[in-house]
């Protein structure tokens, strides 16, 4: 189980857009980084084709997961993700912070 997911409420730690938060948009758990709405804009310049009109696109370009970190539901504010197995034996991940329950 993954500490971060697609959804989850980020704030960035770290870099130019530090203490921006944004929601995962895609997270790439083999290179430990993950796509945030938002945030780490580049700009990348197209070609036309057959679709698309060629000109500068801007997108979103993948952090490393040190660099962000989950906003506590119920505080709103930066913490740490522990995990914790409920009553009827499912794996949940939680709040470190508050305690809450993320999933």
């Amino acid at each position: 189980m993954a500490k971060f997911k697609k959804g989850d409420k980020v704030i960035v730690l770290a870099g130019k857009d530090r203490g921006k938060t944004g929601d995962i948009v895609k997270a790439l758990p083999q290179d430990d980084r993950v796509i945030v709405q938002g945030i780490n804009m580049m700009r990348r310049h197209t070609r036309p084709s057959a679709t698309a009109a060629g000109g500068i696109v801007e997108k979103e370009a993948s952090i490393h997961v040190s660099n962000v970190a989950i906003v506590d539901p119920k505080e709103n504010v930066a913490t740490r993700v522990g995990f914790r197995k409920l009553d009827d034996g499912t794996k949940v991940r939680f709040a470190k912070r508050s305690g809450e329950v993320i999933d």
